[in-house]
């Protein structure tokens, strides 16, 4: 199988900067109500990080499949990246429901705008193909596969005070040294929602980052009592941790969904060919592949065609 070609992200940044920040004019409809186009070759956008490119590379090979050209593009910032895909320099990437909508929304009324991302699927994705709709993006399906906030508690933790959920560890009115970033002291779906949703004692954050290596030591040495990570985390097992159930849907719907431009990749047929996805991609299909990639050091364009071949996806061979 030949290497799958990955464009620096530095092409970008040397187009005139016009064209990477102006999407279709939100009162120009004639460019969002045109037929959606179907270019038979296409670049797919990663935000770099794993899971974003293991995605990536699935979609390029299931387009590939389905007879379009493609190639991928490695963007780290989505305020480069996003405003390319409605101009067409990127044709589709992968993104997370409530995440995205909220970014859009932020985008048209300001930061201070009041989010529209909700734990309800069908509120988000409502509102987040509203905001796309008129930059000239069509929001995909979602699928099964969701990679929201989590949190994690040691496996002798949650076995010494028989806690499976977090409302588990608020019924039991342990004091929690939560290690999360910085900005978790007054976020609604963090410190300020475990309190107010779960009654959880936090007691204090200790800002060491979102799901990282230092987060998770001091929870492993005791330090903390809790981490801040996601629900797709590679390497909980590697420092004994385990996650506490969201059973009363704290956190936002993060959802993956591909999103794509519609005058390029708006077409039935890229529908088509992304959708088998959502069939039977799940959650932890997709931390068992990032275990592969982090853990394992696999390619993720190798990890990516195992899987789909493994799913029937794409021929063997």
């Amino acid at each position: 199988m030949r290497a799958r070609r990955t464009v620096p992200a530095i092409l970008l940044l040397a187009l005139p900067v016009t064209a990477c920040t102006t999407g279709p004019a939100l009162e120009n409809q004639g460019e969002v109500t045109a037929p959606p186009g179907d270019s038979r070759h296409l670049t797919i956008g990663s935000a770099g990080f794993t899971e974003s490119d293991l995605l990536a590379q699935m979609y390029a090979l299931l387009l590939d499949r389905a007879g379009y050209s493609t190639k991928i593009i490695s963007v780290t910032n989505r305020e480069i990246y996003e405003p390319a895909l409605e101009s067409g320099q990127i044709d589709v990437v992968p993104e997370y429901a409530a995440t995205f909508a909220d970014w859009l929304n932020a985008k048209k009324n300001g930061a201070d705008a009041a989010p529209v991302g909700s734990p309800d699927l069908a509120v988000t994705m409502k509102a987040l193909r509203a905001l796309a709709a008129p930059r000239g993006l069509t929001v995909l399906d979602p699928g099964r596969a969701v990679d929201q906030n989590a949190f994690a508690v040691t496996s002798a933790y949650a076995k010494k005070h028989h806690l499976r959920s977090l409302s588990d560890l608020g019924r039991s009115g342990l004091p929690v040294r939560l290690a999360a970033g910085d900005e978790c002291v007054q976020r609604p779906y963090c410190a300020a929602g475990l309190k107010k949703t779960y009654g959880i004692d936090i007691t204090a954050v200790d800002p060491k980052g979102v799901g990282t290596t230092q987060a998770k030591q001091a929870v492993q040495s005791g330090r903390d009592q809790m981490v801040l990570t996601t629900t797709t985390d590679a390497t909980l097992d590697e420092f004994g941790l385990v996650l506490l159930a969201d059973d009363k849907h704290l956190q936002n719907a993060d959802y993956l969904v591909p999103v794509v431009n519609r005058s390029r990749a708006g077409s039935e047929g890229v529908r088509k060919a992304l959708g088998k996805l959502n069939t039977v991609l799940t959650t932890a299909d997709l931390a068992r592949m990032n275990t592969q990639v982090d853990s394992w050091r696999r390619l993720p364009e190798d990890v990516a065609r195992n899987y789909l071949r493994s799913e029937h996806l794409i021929p063997a061979g």
